[in-house]
């Protein structure tokens, strides 16, 4: 007769943890063919049966039942080691080029290429290219970046999330900046259209024509944009586009206005005639903040669609362009959706102060005011 083996013993919370790899999405299947095992020799199934259940061999089910007895629920996420190729570099060759890339640079250069790197660790640039791309190193990209030293930034930052998570019954949330110095650039020869394995080409030089300056208004609800170009870029041209607005939007509904400080804005005239027209209320954004406004977001899409790849051969051509990507825009708007809360950015923005100031303590704090010293 054949030898009656014992249960496997488990614990509530081992059981309980098991199962919740069983049934989890992510869990890798060797991970659940082996918790699937644990819990059938807990059930007092004999290795026979649990290797028919689930299609394996019955050696399997008695090595995972005697590893688990021996080392417990960790075992269960062992990786043994493999019969394949072994690596070519041990693990502290590895730091040293990891090391390399991220605490040092190339004599004269800024950056490590993979053949420079390669040429000083005398190994091939394929290996460096494979060890960056499994750390995800990417010494050749960059990103732009501004933190904001306003001492009211968490006020303002507070009050323009509110308008996007929470905005206010009954009113209207728009988003209004400019985009100032928008080139009418034309090709000096004409491109190639895009054919079947052959993108679309153009001349890497152009030809300037003038530049034009776009104010617009994102009503976050709807997604519609109202916008407007014009030769300059004064308080006057920003009053006409406030009163544009007042038409776009008429009757008594309150219109909250995301804006940021620029001199535009704030100028004697711009705050008298909001004053004079209190339906209109302004939200100021902290200083060097662009990314909090969404129609920053609308300008990115007008720059990749509409612009960056046209040739101009005049501003009139240029604010055509612009005119119909409005046009086109407002047929179907497509609201941008701010999910960020304000305890994450500054969770996000506490990680970068800190990293700074490690590298130049005081860059992060905010600047005094100079005093105006009467004569």
């Amino acid at each position: 007769m054949p030898r009656q083996l014992q249960p496997l013993h488990l614990s509530v919370s081992a059981r309980e943890q098991i199962e919740r790899w069983v049934n989890a999405q992510g869990t890798p299947q060797h991970v659940a063919l082996r918790s699937r095992i644990v819990l059938a020799a807990a059930d007092g199934q004999s290795d026979s049966l649990i290797a028919r259940t689930w299609e394996t061999n019955r050696k399997t089910v008695t090595l995972w039942r005697a590893r688990f007895a021996e080392r417990g629920v960790a075992s269960l996420w062992e990786v043994a080691p493999g019969r394949g190729r072994k690596p070519t570099y041990a693990p502290d060759k590895i730091k040293i080029m990891l090391d390399a890339t991220l605490q040092s640079t190339p004599p004269g250069m800024t950056h490590w290429s993979c053949r420079t790197l390669a040429k000083a660790q005398g190994v091939s640039k394929s290996t460096v290219s494979n060890i960056w791309r499994s750390h995800n190193l990417k010494p050749h990209r960059v990103k732009r970046f501004t933190l904001s030293r306003d001492v009211r930034f968490l006020e303002k930052l507070t009050d323009v999330v509110g308008l996007y998570v929470n905005p206010p019954q009954h009113a209207l949330v728009l988003c209004v900046d400019e985009k100032s110095q928008i080139q009418a650039l034309d090709r000096t020869q004409p491109g190639l259209p895009m054919k079947k394995g052959r993108c679309g080409t153009m001349t890497h030089d152009d030809k300037r024509n003038g530049t034009t300056t776009l104010f617009a208004a994102l009503d976050i609800l709807e997604g519609r944009v109202v916008g407007q170009c014009f030769k300059r870029h004064r308080h006057q041209e920003f009053l006409k586009f406030l009163r544009r607005l007042d038409r776009e939007f008429p009757g008594k509904t309150p219109l909250h206005l995301v804006l940021d400080k620029y001199g535009t804005h704030n100028t004697p005239e711009a705050q008298a005639w909001l004053k004079r027209h209190p339906r209109f209320a302004p939200h100021f954004m902290p200083t060097s903040s662009s990314w909090l406004n969404l129609v920053e977001r609308w300008f990115g899409e007008l720059t990749q669609k509409a612009v960056r790849r046209g040739a101009f051969q005049s501003v009139p051509d240029l604010v055509q362009s612009i005119e119909a990507f409005l046009v086109a825009w407002n047929t179907d708007p497509k609201p941008f959706v701010w999910t960020a809360t304000v305890a994450a950015i500054q969770e996000k923005l506490a990680r970068c102060r800190q990293t700074l100031e490690q590298i130049q303590p005081g860059s992060t704090q905010p600047r005094k005011r100079k005093k105006k010293v009467s004569s």
